[in-house]
């Protein structure tokens, strides 16, 4: 029963809701009431008392929030850069096709061959065409004959017309019979003029500078005006077209962004225009924006463009792929680095600062930098907001101590 008491004893003391010295006071009140205890008993009672606290008072510890960095965002310059594909030509593209039926005698260049205008290229065979010439050339003989006896018949009826011998019908008949034989003269000449150029246009000569094609036809090819494929096709390079397309949105954006009344004169405003090549080199020279068609197709719902680049170097060839970007300067934008964003569901979101201190995920709209280390932020936020930069995995309603930093020293980094 000794230890029963002190047991309960024990358990009604440990269980209190009252300061030390009240503790004290109410052990001395029930030692009156257990006088039968023991000293050990007493002893062990004492150091419960002094050595514990109540436990019904203590408060568990928090811990404090954390840091974050966090950017309040202000409008500053940025530029961003929109990218279309394109297919390069050359600013003249002529195709070499034969004027005249025959063999394909000879081929002066080789594919891929830089030519000068009025290089010899190829040379046709058709022995017909050279005895045109001969034929043409004994018909022009014929007629200077013809000619010349018709002008003596009218010599000679001439002075027999003045004295009367013969009517003046004989000196007209003879002067009609000059004519006919002049006009006789004439047209074998027309004949032999044909023939020569026939002749000439056996032998094919660049019609301007430029790179020549693929030739598909070897030496002894039967060859004529009405062959589907040409001889060649010589693509003058010397300035290269870039087209590219644009969809009604974007043709609407830019027309809406631009004062003119024309189309022209709004595409003068733009600034010269970047072609990256194929391996995704930057060319060096700058291009201007032309229009190419003046209407949107209802295939493609699109609107053809092109840019003029100098090709001073010849590197660039016709049919060649490549890209024309065309960059935008904003006044005012709000930047967010990419870090501090996230995407879920093809949306990105950042962590915007709200009262108290506590976070709040945010749906943006964006598009990046030229460099893709920031955002360009068109909605979802504005200006004076405050994003978390390094907490992409906090949730909602999260309480942070933010460590504000200068916008300076993080776009200074561009």
């Amino acid at each position: 029963m000794k230890f029963k008491n002190v047991h309960n004893l024990t358990h009604s003391i440990s269980f209190c809701d009252f300061t030390r010295k009240n503790k004290l006071s109410k052990y001395k009140k029930n030692m009156q009431g257990h006088k039968q205890l023991n000293t050990i008993g007493m002893a062990v009672i004492l150091i419960i008392l002094l050595g514990s606290g109540c436990s019904g008072n203590k408060q568990v510890k928090k811990d404090p929030p954390k840091d974050y960095s966090v950017l309040t965002l202000k409008p500053r310059p940025a530029t961003t850069y929109n990218d279309f594909p394109a297919t390069m030509q050359g600013e003249n593209i002529v195709e070499i096709r034969p004027m005249v039926d025959g063999y394909l005698e000879e081929i002066y260049v080789p594919e891929g061959a830089m030519v000068k205008k009025g290089q010899l290229l190829f040379k046709i065979q058709n022995p017909m065409y050279d005895q045109a010439v001969v034929t043409a050339k004994a018909a022009i003989k014929i007629a200077i004959a013809d000619v010349n006896t018709a002008k003596m018949d009218v010599e000679k009826v001439r002075p027999l017309v003045d004295r009367e011998i013969v009517s003046k019908y004989e000196l007209e008949s003879a002067s009609y019979a000059l004519q006919s034989k002049e006009a006789a003269l004439a047209q074998a000449k027309a004949n032999l003029a044909n023939a020569l150029t026939n002749v000439g246009y056996t032998t094919l000569r660049s019609p301007q500078n430029g790179i020549i094609g693929s030739i598909p036809y070897k030496k002894g090819a039967l060859v004529s005006s009405t062959t589907s494929s040409p001889l060649t096709v010589l693509a003058n390079t010397s300035n290269v077209f870039a087209y590219f397309s644009w969809n009604e949105k974007q043709l609407l954006a830019f027309l809406s962004h631009r004062s003119g009344k024309t189309v022209q004169e709004r595409l003068k405003q733009l600034p010269p225009v970047t072609l990256i090549l194929a391996d995704g080199s930057e060319y060096p020279e700058k291009g201007r924006i032309e229009t190419a068609s003046g209407l949107i197709t209802t295939e493609t719902g699109t609107a053809s463009f092109k840019a003029i680049f100098p090709n001073p170097l010849g590197i660039i060839h016709s049919g060649a792929s490549a890209v024309v970007r065309l960059e935008q300067t904003l006044d005012s934008a709000l930047l967010v680095p990419q870090s501090a964003s996230y995407e879920l569901q093809d949306k990105r979101f950042v962590y915007a600062l709200i009262s108290g201190n506590r976070v709040m995920n945010r749906a943006i709209e964006s598009r990046p930098t030229n460099d893709g280390q920031f955002l360009i932020v068109t909605n979802g936020l504005k200006k004076g907001d405050r994003v978390v930069l390094d907490g992409t995995n906090l949730k909602d309603s999260t309480v942070i101590t933010p460590r504000y930093v200068k916008g300076d020293s993080i776009y200074s980094q561009r």
